[in-house]
């Protein structure tokens, strides 16, 4: 066999691959401005081919984090668990005076669960990062926190982040974006995931 088509070969394989992307985020009140930008992430990595699922709203009010807690609620099993068999993964949070929310920093400790793993933490995963808030400084601010976060758990923030200002942008029930920039950054996020959990599958 040619050394193309076994190249060839490799490459269909992994272009064919399921690729599973977790995306959490979110605030408690259902269908939230932040939910939906992390929807709209998660729509541009099932358009590069990727699974996805959302873990958002009510699904992320977990207990506070305690690292010697030994039985964990089913709710906080069950995001632990999505994160480990996970590929990728997509995090967006709302911008609280300037910082991420307790609620997603919360679910985002239950990470530290998976310290023991083969892949440990967000290891070999690529992770895609929106922050939504109202005005410049509290997105900006957020987004590079999530960035921090994403670094300590070892994972590889994405090339592109959303920094989405909520004074100006909008989401509707229907999944659409009242900027087409803010849409075309978050559908971007969500393939740069899927593209680089198949470059890893592919080494």
């Amino acid at each position: 066999m040619s050394g193309d088509r076994l190249a060839g070969d490799v490459e269909g394989a992994v272009m064919g691959m399921a690729i599973k992307v977790v995306g959490l985020g979110g605030s408690l009140r259902d269908g939230s401005q932040t939910e939906r930008a992390l929807r709209l992430a998660l729509a541009g990595a099932e358009s590069a081919g990727a699974e996805t699922l959302a873990i958002t709203g009510s699904d992320l009010a977990l207990p506070f984090y305690d690292a010697g807690e030994i039985d964990r609620t089913p709710e906080a099993a069950y995001l632990v668990e999505q994160v480990r068999t996970a590929d990728g993964v997509i995090i967006a949070s709302p911008g609280y005076h300037g910082a991420l929310s307790g609620l997603v920093k919360n679910a985002l400790d239950y990470i530290e669960d998976l310290r023991g793993d083969e892949r440990p933490y967000l290891d070999g995963r690529a992770v895609g990062l929106a922050s939504i808030a109202f005005g410049w400084q509290a997105s900006v601010a957020t987004l590079a926190q999530l960035r921090t976060i994403t670094h300590s758990l070892r994972g590889w923030p994405t090339p592109l982040g959303g920094a989405i200002n909520s004074a100006e942008v909008k989401f509707d029930e229907g999944g659409g974006c009242s900027s087409e920039k803010a849409e075309f950054t978050l559908r971007t996020i969500g393939t740069q995931v899927v593209e680089f959990a198949r470059f890893r599958a592919g080494h």
